[in-house]
């Protein structure tokens, strides 16, 4: 089970984390991802990181401005947004898999659990 927390109302060119935990357990073996789904728009990656050696990948609509990482303090995986565009509302969604490897996945059946979604709205 995976919990995301962290997201709202920004307006654009703000900033926001969003927070993504597991319940019960580590995330240290596992790869984690951020997927996003605007209204009537499919599911698309949006970051990656691998549970070993922390190698990321992103989108190439979010590089340079947004930023995945592991708070090993918190047992968390977040993602940082940083000049983010009035887009309206997007659900954010946490994926996780076991994978005691260097590699990064992008696909979203890669993927086996999965968080609820929060939503971001980005408007003034």
């Amino acid at each position: 089970q995976l919990a995301e927390s962290g997201g709202g109302l920004v307006q654009p060119g703000g900033s926001l984390i969003l927070s993504c935990a597991p319940t019960g357990d580590t995330l240290d073996d596992y790869a984690v991802a951020w997927f996003r789904q605007a209204p009537g728009k499919g599911r698309e990656p949006v970051a990656c990181i691998s549970s070993s050696a922390d190698n990321t990948n992103y989108a190439d609509s979010v590089k340079g401005r947004f930023t995945i990482f592991r708070d090993h303090a918190k047992n968390t995986v977040d993602l940082r947004m940083n000049s983010l565009k009035p887009e309206g509302t997007t659900i954010y969604y946490c994926a996780a898999r076991i994978a005691y490897s260097t590699n990064w996945f992008f696909a979203e059946n890669a993927y086996n659990y999965w968080g609820q979604g929060p939503q971001v709205t980005v408007s003034s």
